[in-house]
């Protein structure tokens, strides 16, 4: 019984291992591209810098991090259409962190220049409703 529970456990460990070495692979080539792309489009149409990072926290699995990739997306497509005058620019200009992290709800809160985009794991914060806060 013991050699039995011993081999589960080595097995356990293999795929925990393979599972690691998938989800760094997922951050480096899916996410972390599409933080850089939404950085770059913020900064080329909105004429302003965006810190973006991924709270690796909250953001653990591959599952996890399908989502936030999409937040960051969202960004990069939605702010070539938003920032098309100066008033929207300042609005959106006013956020100069953005952190994309797991939580109960997807939401989208901003205090003192950070926002905080969530996914519940299934739904992600959109561009959109990140302007709905920021252009009030």
């Amino acid at each position: 019984m013991k050699k039995a529970v011993a081999i589960a456990a080595v097995m356990l460990l293999s795929v925990v291992a393979i599972a690691g070495k998938a989800e760094r692979e997922y951050m480096k080539n899916e996410v972390q591209p599409a933080v850089k792309k939404a950085q770059d489009n913020f900064k080329k149409f909105c004429g302003c810098s965006l810190a973006i990072t991924v709270n690796e926290k909250t953001i653990v699995t591959t599952d996890d991090m399908y989502p936030a990739k999409h937040i960051a997306n969202s960004v990069a497509d939605g702010v070539e259409g938003y920032c098309t005058d100066d008033a929207s620019k300042k609005a959106v200009c006013q956020m100069k962190s953005l952190e994309i992290a797991k939580a109960k709800e997807s939401t989208f809160t901003f205090k003192g220049g950070k926002g905080v985009a969530t996914t519940d794991g299934q739904s992600h914060t959109s561009f959109d409703m990140m302007t709905q806060q920021l252009d009030k």
